[in-house]
């Protein structure tokens, strides 16, 4: 089994002035600063064409992640065993994905739980921008910081 833990040194101190889970796609978590109308960081999954990545829960309230410095920020994951459907079938692979926020408000844990073939990538991740020119996203995980 493959399990892995990092920490987001980069959001520890950041101050996020909304988080919104998306209405248009529910497994998709946008973080604003300040007054921007466009998110600034996004925790999601990249869908591919043979694997389903979802937030299976959510513990605590997002919006304690608004208003204080966030003072932890990390990820975490670990290879599961797969859930087998209403017909007895299950995929080869599976990812449990913990993204784990906190600020003195509280502490909030996104739960992903993914599966495919064991091709494709099952792990949610965090993504920005740069700056409000940039036209893609970023994984904030890969960047040398």
């Amino acid at each position: 089994m493959s399990s892995g833990y990092k920490v987001y040194n980069q959001l520890i101190g950041t101050v996020f002035s909304s988080v919104e889970r998306c209405n248009n796609d529910d497994d998709t978590i946008n973080f604003y600063i300040g007054d921007d109308s466009e998110p600034k960081y996004k925790l999601k999954h990249e869908q591919d064409c043979c694997e389903h990545v979802y937030i299976e829960s959510i513990t605590g309230n997002l919006s304690d992640l608004v208003g204080q410095p966030i003072t932890m920020a990390e990820i975490v994951w670990k290879d599961g065993e797969s859930k087998k459907d209403e017909y007895g079938y299950s995929d080869e692979s599976s990812t449990w994905t913990f993204i784990k926020f906190a600020t003195i408000k509280g502490y909030v844990d996104i739960r992903f739980y993914g599966s495919s073939n064991g091709y494709y990538s099952e792990s949610a991740h965090i993504y920005h921008k740069r700056d409000e020119d940039d036209w893609y996203w970023t994984r904030l995980d890969t960047e040398d910081y």
